[in-house]
């Protein structure tokens, strides 16, 4: 089998080394990949979000399957024009992904199919704003209505920084979801969808702020780690009956199939487990620690989802280690980031026994590996438990040399102390509503 990455980020890369270790898959490509990614399969330059551009090269390869990484890609209908050319495609359609495209729409699919989430009002003006903010009190949760690459959300005490984001989004044309503030530790569960039918991968958690101690502005995810040992047994068995079966039953009743992964973000509360949010793809860096674990072998279980038939796959196979993965970031990241710099320490860091790194920023200049956006590269391990898993990952951070570099230090940490408290009543049923 023939395969296509659509996407030059750490998600492509982690997507890209399962499928190199998949004895069904022959041939891997990227577009437009990353310079990790070109170091172990062939890249090519094109426009990850240009559909007709990435259908003749799916179809000039002989693709039997293309992955389509990003949101940006699905959002501007990549999925749907290699649909129309016959070449099976692993990533939802242009309407589909409006789940991630638009929280106020992921909000109504999720009031119809009775899916549990936190009470919402959406904005279109700032007296709009004021009036949602009040309702629902501090911390404020102002969402972004569009697609902001995982930084389009402020949580804050601070009336005033709501109001203003806000009012941020709706000078940009945009409008704004305005949410209760969700307590309780946050889960993300990647869901495989054929259209019909859900298969639920690892569980894991990522940390979003920039700095430790959940500090600082939001990011694209500064790591994560797999499996969450302290996460209720039944977790999964209650997402998939309560949240994705009925989100892709929804979605088809609608005519509109989720083919694709739909990411469940998750809060187990005091009053029960609630959606935060979806997102129409993998997400990053949560997908760097759960393929890390994946045994089944990956081109095979997208290929059946792509084809409808993900209810012949047989149970998953995990490895029983636990992955844990750090983001180094660049410096002035989440803002406008610092670029250019070499990076160094990449093969010392690969030496460590359980360690690999994997390139989301970066690119070759001049046959040097340099920083090219935000998030530079994620530094994975897999331990027999949280500890040393930790442990490995920060050695293969301290290899890593980059001017200016930033990472948290706390990755993982709580949760290998036994530090989480999943509140009393997250198995609760309360399902509150309220969409305006």
């Amino acid at each position: 089998m023939k395969v296509l990455v659509v996407g030059p980020g750490g998600r492509e890369h982690a997507i890209v080394r399962a499928l190199l270790a998949d004895p069904y898959v022959s041939e891997v490509h990227a577009a437009p990949g990353n310079a990790g990614i070109a170091q172990i399969v062939p890249v090519h330059p094109v426009n990850a979000s240009d559909p007709a551009a990435v259908t003749e090269l799916a179809r000039s390869l002989g693709s039997d399957l293309v992955i389509v990484g990003p949101e940006a890609p699905l959002a501007a209908g990549v999925s749907d024009a290699l649909a129309e050319a016959g070449i099976p495609v692993f990533g939802p359609s242009r309407e589909a992904a409006q789940l991630e495209a638009s929280k106020a729409f992921a909000k109504q699919i999720m009031a119809a199919a009775n899916v549990p989430t936190a009470m919402a009002r959406v904005a279109a003006t700032a007296e709009e704003a004021a009036d949602a903010l009040d309702t629902f009190g501090a911390p404020y949760v102002v969402k972004d209505d569009g697609l902001a690459a995982g930084k389009g959300v402020v949580v804050t005490s601070d009336r005033d920084e709501a109001l203003a984001h806000a009012e941020a989004c709706f000078d940009a044309g945009g409008t704004v979801v305005i949410e209760e503030y969700l307590d309780g530790p946050e889960v993300s569960l990647f869901v495989l969808s054929d259209g019909r039918h859900v298969v639920p991968l690892a569980p894991a958690q990522d940390f979003k702020r920039i700095f430790d101690n959940d500090e600082g502005p939001n990011t694209g995810g500064m790591g994560a780690y797999s499996p969450l040992e302290w996460a209720p047994a039944n977790l999964v068995d209650d997402v998939i009956a309560r949240v994705a079966q009925p989100t892709v039953d929804e979605m088809a009743a609608r005519g509109t199939p989720f083919v694709g992964v739909l990411y469940c973000g998750l809060a187990l509360t005091s009053r029960g487990m609630r959606v935060i949010e979806f997102n129409a793809r993998f997400g990053d860096p949560e997908t760097q620690a759960v393929l890390a674990r994946l045994k089944t072998p990956l081109g095979g279980l997208l290929l059946a989802a792509a084809k409808g038939e993900l209810d012949a796959m047989e149970q998953l196979k995990w490895d029983a280690r636990t992955a844990v993965a750090v983001v180094v970031a660049s410096e002035n990241y989440p803002d406008t980031p610092r670029t250019g710099d070499p990076i160094l320490g990449l093969v010392e860091a690969e030496a460590i026994e359980g360690v690999h790194v994997l390139h989301a920023g970066t690119r070759i200049d001049d046959a040097e590996i340099v920083s090219a956006g935000g998030r530079v590269l994620a530094v994975v391990a897999l331990g027999q438990d949280l500890v040393q898993a930790r442990d490995l990952a920060y050695a293969g951070v301290a290899e890593i040399g980059l001017e200016g570099s930033q990472h948290r230090t706390d990755i993982a940490l709580k949760a290998s102390r036994g530090e989480i408290v999943v509140p009393a009543g997250s198995a609760g049923v309360d399902n509150e509503k309220e969409l305006s």
